[in-house]
């Protein structure tokens, strides 16, 4: 879930993005950020404050202009200065949901006890799509806990045709007899 600030940041790259038209750009330009950023090794060196804080933005800016270009450079500087290497994933995410907004598309996450195969994700997409009358990006999920079954999330609207709920509810239903 992203935070406030990652929203935020999200939102004034989005912007940009749209004025320029170069949505789909920048949304492969942040992932490389995120990638590059969010190594292990990067991450220890540009979170460190016994390094100085100018030669950790030059260090962001370099790991990433070679993939990102000059604007994926300057969006590292900034996010190393603001200390916001941890808000990445979240910058990534909320952009990905305004990019799918403003394109008509909704997000729908199906969470399986199994992996779902293509053939069926790609079913399912289709009826959503159909039933919404919104292209549909599907997340697949795996939570071995739900036991079979799947659990679909639409927005805020939740379908839960587990076989763990359905045990839940059985159980509950037995001890009320």
């Amino acid at each position: 879930m992203a935070t406030s600030g990652a929203k935020r940041y999200a939102r004034a790259i989005f912007e940009l993005a749209q004025e320029d038209g170069q949505v789909p750009a920048w949304a492969r330009r942040l992932a490389m950020v995120r990638d590059a950023l969010t190594r292990p090794e990067a991450r220890t060196v540009l979170s460190n404050p016994s390094i100085a804080a100018r030669r950790r933005e030059d260090l962001a800016g370099a790991l990433v202009e070679d993939r990102a270009g000059p604007q994926g450079r300057n969006l590292a500087r900034l996010l190393v200065a603001a200390g916001r290497l941890d808000d990445l994933d979240g910058i990534v995410e909320e952009y990905g949901r305004l990019a799918d907004e403003a394109a008509g598309r909704v997000r729908a996450t199906v969470t399986t006890a199994v992996p779902l195969g293509d053939g069926d994700a790609q079913q399912l997409t289709s009826q959503l799509s159909q039933q919404l009358g919104r292209e549909v990006r599907l997340d697949r999920l795996v939570d071995p806990q739900i036991v079979g079954g799947l659990v679909l999330r639409v927005g805020d609207r939740v379908m839960d045709a587990s076989v763990a709920t359905r045990l839940r509810q059985l159980r509950r239903q037995l001890a009320n007899v």
